[in-house]
């Protein structure tokens, strides 16, 4: 979908945006206190995606203040500049607008979906983006300015920035990974058989109704709904409010289909007696037998997003069943590979001590 869109700067998936975003604007905060002008930052995508979400949490983590402004409402100038009035001695002075931050930062002032606004109010932007003030207001200290807009191209409603405005943006590009949707839908309390689904059909995302926005709300209508199965019809329904026929189905598909939910993180490390037999269900299908990688690779990722999480605690159980997991017959040789590195790379205090196991060893290493 995104190939044939104009996005600009390199194309991140939120986790590595984040912490690209986290530097620009640690260094704005540098560039500001040298009493010189932090240059805004644009983030590029299609919708969805979770933009304007991930700088309001940016925003609430670090603890500073926050301040939403939608250009696209202003229908004219005094929407930025405010309402002209008369002052002592007959000079004309401008009440700024109520958007705009009064007190000192560190603060985010996002300008949502930027280039939607005409152009006659974008190039009203000029200043403020290149100065960080208009002629009538400033914006307090330490406040930085960061832009969100769909790219240009297919069917979306924007206005073309020239490249005056856009060599005023640092640029980057929001794509989606399943995986790091998961790691935050895991956070955010999403039910978990969307988190399952998503794994297992990562393509499904990010088209025209299909994104991680709509499927976030889906799952918010289902989440007190016990036996989806039970309850196919309103599932059905409920589907068809928010995704693309192609999505319900595949997803009414999946909860016909033994959830890969069925194995949670907690199934697989606390049990006393290792599930080996329900591993070799969910990684085969039919009487023939054939492999189902979707199921296992969701399984594995959500393991993966428990052990890496800050939260994690080792338990018991948990270094036997790890190692019992990642030795199963029917993990494929590159996917026990690749959990086995991302374990030693990401995972929580612990984790790293829980893969020394002699038997895990000789495979791995006779797998290199």
């Amino acid at each position: 979908m995104t190939e044939q869109l104009l996005l600009y700067g390199s194309r991140l998936d939120a986790r590595r945006l984040t912490k690209t975003l986290e530097h620009l604007l640690q260094n704005n905060l540098r560039t500001i206190a040298r009493g010189e002008v932090a240059p805004p930052i644009c983030i590029w995508g299609t919708h969805g995606l979770g933009k304007t979400m991930l700088v309001e949490e940016l925003a609430r983590k670090h603890g500073w203040a926050f301040c939403y402004c939608a250009p696209a409402q202003f229908e004219e100038m005094g929407d930025i500049h405010g309402l002209p009035m008369i002052r002592e001695g007959q000079t004309t002075v401008f009440a700024p607008p109520d958007w705009v931050p009064a007190a000192e930062g560190p603060g985010i002032l996002l300008l949502d979906d930027i280039n939607r606004a005409d152009d006659r109010i974008l190039r009203g932007l000029m200043q403020l983006l290149q100065q960080g003030r208009m002629f009538s207001w400033s914006l307090p200290k330490n406040w930085m300015i960061i832009a969100t807009a769909n790219p240009e191209g297919g069917d979306y409603s924007v206005t073309p920035m020239d490249d005056a405005m856009v060599t005023r943006f640092l640029h980057l590009s929001l794509l989606f990974d399943a995986r790091s949707w998961a790691a935050w839908a895991i956070e955010a309390g999403v039910d978990p058989r969307g988190v399952a689904f998503v794994l297992c059909y990562p393509e499904l995302v990010n088209n025209r109704r299909t994104t991680p926005r709509t499927l976030t709300q889906f799952f918010e209508q289902i989440r007190h709904i016990p036996d989806l199965l039970a309850e196919r019809e309103l599932v059905f329904v409920l589907g068809n409010s928010a995704l693309e026929e192609t999505t319900v189905a595949a997803f009414m598909g999946f909860i016909a289909d033994n959830f890969p939910l069925l194995l949670s993180p907690e199934d697989i490390l606390d049990a006393e007696d290792f599930p080996h037999d329900r591993v070799a269900q969910l990684a085969t299908a039919g009487q023939a037998g054939t492999r189902r990688v979707d199921r296992i690779g969701a399984v594995c990722t959500r393991l993966l997003l428990h052990l890496s999480a800050a939260s994690y605690k080792p338990g018991r159980t948990h270094p036997e069943n790890l190692v019992r997991f990642l030795l199963h017959p029917n993990i494929p040789h590159d996917l026990r590979l690749a959990m086995h590195r991302d374990l030693l790379r990401e995972g929580a205090p612990g984790v790293a001590e829980m893969l020394r196991d002699r038997r895990l060893a000789q495979v791995i290493l006779g797998q290199l």
